[in-house]
């Protein structure tokens, strides 16, 4: 069975390609030419029976992510299952599941059958798991053992998945000849770090590449590029590792593209304002164009329990800059397992990040939702400010719990509204 790209580069616009295409008000045409180039993903596993399709890339609306799943502490799915809705509802376009509790494969399989947007996956974290029950210990986890595992969830139907692929051990040389202050931060990362530390062997997802891009063509997942060398705080940005890692993640960019692979490229991270622009432009130059999904990127370190407005800072300098994929952060990062207001929180603050960086890089649509609220506003039609608004339920409730039901203008100004006043003498 053909991959999105084989058949785009076949000149063979897919149903998915024409939904794409009508969801962002673009000729279908051009969406298929860009998916045969690469610089447009459109992660469908052919098993995602009741996926809603969606496109990430160049010239399109930038997407937000967010993330899900169990953990050893939280075991039980039914809440993560009540955060997919929660994430869907407010508008995530996809998410992922990071369990890494009890019944992974069965926490997967009802996420995967519950979700109408893409999803993906990190199966180093399942091999991690079944590697410590049957062997006792991550760094006695076999190829077999990783490669097995990546078959099984595309199989299950995960969209896309995160792959550390370009993780070498020259890299991890490079990070501990010029130091780190927290060294691996990457959860997949410190797994494949600490078995290539104690094997003295490469990475084996490295080493196994061809074999990975076969399972992907076979089911057509986007490969992820995973980030095992993202700086986790401000001090470790724009280092040797990360660059290191950022260049082989270019060389497996394009053997995944000659296979007929769709790809995306990971990024970081914590990361000062300033280095932001310049990392995203370095992204797109060495992983030629390939579509960017970022964490944050982070701004500063000190803000925890305010996370999501740290990653939206540095979301939209992100996005304006070049990266098309935001995965969310919530405001429960570095502190604890995201409640499900933690997730609608998270959401919104990415969806207000890639909002405004599609109106500074000209998405069609994105202007005109904001001229619109404009004139609501200069009316004061506050019915149609609150359809308009990204998030109506919260604005409604705003607004109903600090005015009067009748009033017209609001209660930061009341009877000195500047609408008001303005208006009635316009009109003379």
């Amino acid at each position: 069975m053909a991959t999105q790209m084989e058949h785009a580069r076949n000149g063979i616009i897919t149903d998915a390609m024409r939904v794409v295409a009508e969801a962002e008000h673009q000729d279908a045409e051009s969406i298929r030419e860009r998916v045969a180039r690469g610089v447009i993903a459109i992660p469908a596993n052919v098993n995602h029976k009741n996926l809603r399709f969606g496109g990430v890339g160049e010239g399109l609306r930038v997407k937000v992510n967010a993330n899900i799943g169990t953990s050893s502490t939280f075991p039980d799915i039914e809440p993560e299952l009540l955060k997919l809705d929660e994430a869907v509802r407010c508008g995530a376009d996809a998410v992922m599941d990071l369990s890494t509790g009890n019944h992974i494969d069965e926490s997967r399989r009802a996420i995967i059958g519950h979700s109408p947007v893409m999803v993906g996956t990190v199966p180093i974290y399942e091999a991690t798991v079944e590697a410590i029950k049957r062997h006792g210990a991550v760094v006695d986890m076999t190829v077999e053992d990783l490669l097995s595992t990546i078959e099984k969830q595309a199989k299950d139907g995960a969209d896309f998945m995160t792959l550390h692929c370009g993780l070498t051990r020259n890299a991890i040389e490079r990070l501990r000849k010029e130091g780190r202050v927290m060294d691996v931060v990457s959860r997949g990362g410190s797994f494949l770090t600490g078995w290539m530390l104690h094997n003295d062997k490469e990475n084996p997802l490295y080493e196994h590449y061809d074999e990975l891009l076969d399972i992907c063509a076979k089911y057509d997942v986007t490969i992820s590029l995973g980030d095992g060398l993202r700086p986790g705080c401000l001090a470790d940005a724009t280092d040797q590792g990360q660059i290191s890692e950022l260049l082989n993640l270019g060389e497996l960019t394009l053997r995944a593209w000659d296979r007929g692979v769709q790809v995306m490229v990971e990024g970081p991270g914590h990361m000062p304002f300033d280095q932001i622009a310049a990392n995203m432009k370095l992204e797109k130059q060495l992983c030629h164009g390939a579509p960017f999904y970022v964490l944050g990127p982070l701004v500063t370190d000190i803000a925890p329990g305010y996370d999501h407005i740290t990653a939206a800072i540095g979301g939209t300098m992100a996005a304006v800059s070049g990266a098309d994929f935001l995965c969310y952060v919530t405001p429960a990062e570095h502190l604890a397992l995201p409640t499900i207001e933690d997730v609608h929180d998270g959401v919104m603050a990415s969806r207000i990040a890639a909002h405004a960086a599609d109106i500074v890089k000209g998405i069609p649509g994105a202007k005109e939702q904001d001229l619109a609220m404009g004139k609501a506003r200069k009316i004061l039609d506050w019915e149609a400010q609150m359809k308009l608004a990204i998030d109506p339920e919260y604005a409604k409730k705003k607004r109903g719990a600090r005015n009067p039901e009748d009033e017209g203008a609001c209660s930061m100004c009341g009877d000195y509204c500047a609408v008001e006043i303005v208006n009635q003498y316009m009109k003379k």
